[in-house]
């Protein structure tokens, strides 16, 4: 299924945490809603799910590496994000949004989110006592008042078989959000 050029673009972030196979599913609605979606794995990520699984549901390259070899230059993260109309974090583990909070730009999806002017939503998901942590809860506040969005987390059962504050928003929720934000009927 090829993507019409006019159509909006979004990256699709995903990070280290075992809600990362939830992203398939929100990688597949997004398609659906006909939305080219460029979606980029962490490191951490590829432990949870494939290049290759991403790919055969988006139908466009999966990104792993913010060094690879190129044809015309054009640095990947410029080129990314110049062409995303809005980026999800999805999910979001406590270590990413520590990351950017910090400034720290390492990876391939950080680079990308400090290289665009586009909205960007994050999703955690963590355990409630990583979430409740002052720390990510003052990181969070920053990257909100920097004009970061949000989404969740919301109470549910946790890996830990727990059930506390942490579980990831649903998929739904987000595409609803990203329909908000692009104006989609």
């Amino acid at each position: 299924m090829s993507h019409e050029k006019n159509n909006p673009e979004i990256i699709l972030g995903i990070t280290g945490s075992i809600a990362a196979y939830k992203a398939l599913n929100l990688l597949r609605l997004m398609v659906k809603k006909n939305l080219s979606v460029n979606v980029i794995l962490t490191k951490e990520a590829q432990e949870f799910v494939t290049p290759l699984s991403c790919q055969s549901i988006s139908k466009n390259k999966v990104y792993t590496e913010l060094f690879e070899r190129i044809e015309n230059y054009n640095p990947l993260h410029i080129s990314l994000s110049s062409r995303s109309s809005v980026n999800i974090i999805y999910p979001a583990t406590a270590n990413f949004i520590s990351k950017i909070a910090i400034g720290l730009c390492d990876d391939l999806l950080s680079c990308v989110i400090f290289s665009s002017k586009s909205s960007t939503i994050f999703c955690p998901a963590m355990e409630e006592n990583m979430y409740l942590h002052p720390v990510i809860q003052d990181n969070i506040k920053k990257l909100k008042n920097l004009g970061y969005l949000f989404l969740g987390p919301k109470e549910g059962e946790l890996i830990s078989g727990k059930r506390g504050i942490g579980h990831i928003i649903d998929e739904k929720e987000v595409l609803d959000k990203i329909g908000e934000i692009l104006k989609l009927k």
